[in-house]
């Protein structure tokens, strides 16, 4: 004849489930590129992202900029092929993923879910953005340990 579990460890039981469950995108960061500079021409990016790093799966890096007008420079968000086209950032294979309108208000969000190099870049003027004005970096997102 089997016992009974006790109140107590169905509670337990129910409480290790319950962590268990919890998914790891709820440990995820919310980066704003750039921190108050945000997404704008002649900022470091690169620079920025060592000392943001390190980034991890499921991260969102939110991109900030202000719509094109008359007193501001549109910008956009590019994501690189390669290594090699994002150094000498060659537009031709890049995958627009926010265009100039989408940094506006809350900002253009990117959620790094794969655990693989994510080159970003400013596509606006034929890649001088890129390549002039600093907008570009890159980040590896690694696997978040829970310990």
């Amino acid at each position: 004849m089997a016992a009974r579990p006790s109140a107590m460890s169905l509670m337990l039981g129910t409480l290790l489930l319950a962590l268990a469950s919890i998914s790891t995108t709820s440990l995820a960061a919310r980066v704003i590129v750039g921190d108050s500079a945000h997404w704008t021409f002649g900022y470091n990016y690169t620079e920025w992202a060592i000392k943001s790093s390190p980034f991890y799966q499921n991260d969102t890096l939110v991109f900030m900029y202000d719509p094109p007008n008359s007193t501001t420079f549109p910008h956009s968000v590019y994501l690189m092929k390669n290594l090699r086209s994002f150094l000498a950032c060659d537009l031709r294979k890049a995958k627009l993923v926010a265009n100039v309108l989408q940094g506006g208000g809350d900002g253009f969000e990117f959620v790094l879910t794969k655990r693989k190099p994510h080159y970003f870049a400013c596509g606006e003027r034929n890649g001088i953005h890129c390549s002039v004005g600093l907008m570009k970096f890159t980040v590896f997102p690694l696997r978040r340990c829970h310990g």
